[in-house]
């Protein structure tokens, strides 16, 4: 399939920072509510509808969403506003202008106690309301539109500058010299690089195998094991990690045992294997985050 030009939305997210380098050669609308982007506020259908129809893209990358995943319990309107009617304004926006949406979803859509990793073909049963948000918008874009890609992806990693999330504030404190962490190790998940995301999307979407499908970096990990693989990335042998229960950290939201996806579709498609999450990690920490953290020191 020929892509010619693509609309994105979140671009000032931590996966939209690396769509220029991913998918550089095409003409690229990129929005956002915050940062240097295109104005565009996916819970205003009217706003959706009139960018989709102005810019007449062939795909649109659909990268905003709500996923601070306790604050999506705390408000749950805010959560369903943005990752359900969000999406649907975008579907039905690219009814309208007859463009393809690709949707990025999450492992939150499961119930988290499968003793092996999770494929397209389980069950979902979200156990938070940010994983029932994420569900609602995969079934509202199936049902409007013939021809889509939905993308559930893994723990994100990524971002550089942008990333807030565990693996940037870890790498950060391993380099400050802390001596002692404390980390969650009965909760398993299976990281996604974010430019390996979309590396594999850029794939898929050239091959019109529309459809559901799992991106993730292969392999199932904890906290504590990202931790432990951080600091032997870092080369910091002396830095004492204590592994803990997640109700030692007592969250807003509740979180399954297991968050952990296989690629069991793009397997079948032949598609190029995503690297592993030690491979993702080690690349992203040593080509990203460790000459932005020296360079600011």
């Amino acid at each position: 399939m020929q892509i010619g030009k693509m609309l994105v939305t979140g671009a000032a997210g931590m996966v939209g920072s690396y769509v220029a380098e991913i998918f550089g050669d095409l003409d690229l609308t990129l929005t956002d509510v915050v940062g240097d982007f295109q104005y565009l506020d996916v819970r205003d259908p009217k706003m959706v509808l009139q960018a989709a129809l102005d810019e007449k893209p062939d795909v649109i990358l659909h990268l905003a969403a709500a996923t601070d995943v306790d604050r999506c319990e705390r408000e749950p309107d805010w959560a369903y506003h943005m990752n359900t009617i969000g999406t649907q304004n975008i579907a039905l926006a690219c009814q309208a202008c007859g463009c393809i949406p690709i949707y990025i979803s999450t492992a939150a859509v499961f119930w988290g106690d499968k003793a092996g990793p999770y494929t397209e073909f389980d069950k979902t049963e979200p156990m938070n309301t940010y994983g029932r948000s994420k569900l609602n918008g995969e079934k509202i874009l199936m049902s409007l539109c013939n021809q889509y890609y939905v993308v559930r992806a893994g723990w994100m990693i990524g971002g550089g500058s942008n990333d807030k999330k565990f693996v940037g504030f870890m790498t950060r404190k391993i380099i400050d010299d802390a001596k002692k962490l404390t980390i969650v190790n009965d909760k398993f998940g299976s990281p996604t690089y974010a430019k390996d995301l979309l590396t594999s999307i850029r794939w898929l979407i050239q091959t019109k195998y529309f459809g559901l499908y799992h991106m993730v970096n292969s392999g199932s990990v904890s906290r504590y094991e990202i931790c432990k693989e951080i600091a032997k990335i870092l080369n910091n042998i002396d830095i004492e990690l204590v592994p803990v229960s997640s109700a030692h950290f007592p969250l807003s939201a509740p979180r399954g045992r297991s968050e952990a996806m296989r690629n069991a579709k793009l397997d079948m498609l032949g598609a190029p294997p995503m690297p592993t999450w030690q491979e993702a990690l080690k690349e992203y920490i040593t080509e990203e985050l460790l000459p932005l953290f020296l360079t600011a020191d």
